[in-house]
């Protein structure tokens, strides 16, 4: 069972990432009108260092918190029932979100509304592939790690990333065949037990400075982006935003009050992730957070170690279904390409299905390639729109990260997982066990 969070806390903790956030936006502000740069780097380092810590915890807390979800979900008949389940409303948010996508394409017309020269057409750097798929999925070593070399100004620098996909998959594996070996696995499960804990414990050290990092990132986004680009795409950000207010505000609460799930808790309970994913834009960064805030809501903690990573990489309304269905359309009406009906049905598929494709090549553009190569448009249209991709891309995460938080939710709900007194989404995780 994880650790029950008082209710004193939790209200405190929400005021303190409110009020981050607060006083994020008046130091950004500040040093953009007095143009205090050594201030703005100072805040661009601590949000960075911030996200570096949650980062840093996540392959440690994927790994060790899926061998224990394996580990109990062997004591449940309706495992497999779960993950069917998961994956079931995975695709179906993901297609209401990209419904919602291609009818505010179709209808503020976007691209035929930019200000935007088309000499700014380029080809992005990375691009999308179906065969992504299985180069992410398959793990390259033990824990997903790779390592990838720059060359700047004649000096090469070395960076190291995981994927988390295929820590998930590798997890699964490692922790399927401890449980099959029986007792030889045993002392192998009471140490991963214990490491978890640890581990744990060292998240909620950084959970703690949640409100802090909060400030930096919202100050330094204010201070690098600010809102001056948006004035050449301005249709384009906000049939966006609206895509994304829509399933944030409108269809969740929709789905989770069809459920039996009171809305307004579930956000408040909820929120923390959700802040912390536009202000930093990154799932994977945010993930351990969210897995904290979806314990809280009453899911398992041995169901929502599983599904909040999956998520995590695969659960994109934001940046996988809105944004290359919007974007597409922009691309289209720009290049004055006409779209059909089989079109816009591919563009649903692409929404619902590629986000796995890229699982291993996280980020709003790959989606946006693979949805412009599949429909047979130019991808140098995706150049037209990265002036503006760090403003969008703060909206996008937060609603993935809600997403991420909602599914697991539903599922334990309509499965009977849900602690008794978290129908409001606000209760003590309950012990698989027991369901």
């Amino acid at each position: 069972m994880a650790h029950a969070i008082p209710t004193r806390f939790r209200f405190s903790f929400a005021l303190q990432v409110l009020l981050g956030m607060a006083a994020g936006l008046a130091l950004g502000f500040a040093v953009r009108a007095t143009g205090h740069a050594a201030f703005g780097e100072m805040l661009h380092t601590i949000g960075q260092l911030f996200v570096q810590l949650l980062k840093a915890l996540v392959p440690p807390l994927v790994f060790t918190a899926i061998v224990a979800s394996i580990a109990a979900l062997r004591d449940l008949d309706n495992a497999a029932r779960l993950v069917a389940r998961t994956l079931f409303w995975f695709a179906t948010t993901a297609l209401i979100a990209v419904v919602i996508g291609i009818a505010l394409g179709l209808l503020l017309q976007p691209g035929l509304h930019a200000g935007v020269a088309a000499s700014a057409a380029k080809a992005p750097s990375s691009t999308g592939s179906w065969l992504d798929f299985l180069k992410g999925v398959v793990p390259a070593n033990f824990l997903g790690i790779t390592a990838s070399t720059t060359l700047k100004d004649g000096a090469a620098s070395t960076g190291l990333s995981f994927n988390v996909l295929q820590i998930i998959v590798a997890a699964i594996a490692i922790g399927a065949a401890a449980v099959r070996v029986g007792e030889a696995g045993s002392a192998f499960l009471q140490f991963n037990a214990s490491a978890l804990a640890i581990f744990r414990r060292l998240l909620r050290w950084v959970i703690a400075l949640t409100p802090l990092g909060t400030a930096a990132l919202i100050g330094d986004a204010v201070v690098r982006y600010g809102w001056d680009a948006l004035s050449a795409l301005g249709a384009f950000a906000a049939a966006v935003y609206i895509g994304l207010a829509l399933v944030l505000l409108v269809v969740y609460p929709a789905l989770l009050a069809l459920n039996g799930l009171h809305p307004l808790r579930f956000f408040a309970t909820a929120w923390p992730a959700i802040q912390l994913g536009f202000v930093s834009r990154s799932s994977v960064g945010t993930l351990p957070v969210t897995e904290e805030v979806v314990e809280r809501l009453g899911v398992p903690a041995a169901y929502a170690a599983f599904a909040v990573p999956l998520g995590a990489t695969t659960k994109m309304d934001g940046c996988a279904a809105i944004y290359p269905a919007v974007s597409a359309i922009f691309v289209a009406q720009f290049f004055g390409v006409p779209l059909h009906l089989a079109d816009y049905g591919l563009i649903a598929f692409v929404a619902v299905v590629g986000s796995a494709a890229t699982a291993g090549l996280t980020g709003a553009t790959v989606m946006l390639t693979l949805t412009l190569s599949t429909l047979g448009l130019p991808l140098e249209g995706a150049g037209l729109l990265l002036a503006i991709d760090p403003i969008l891309d703060m909206g996008r995460t937060a609603v993935n990260v809600a997403g991420q938080a909602l599914v697991p939710t539903i599922v334990a709900r309509r499965s009977g997982l849900l602690a008794p007194d978290a129908q409001g989404a606000q209760g003590t995780p309950a012990r698989v066990a027991s369901a």
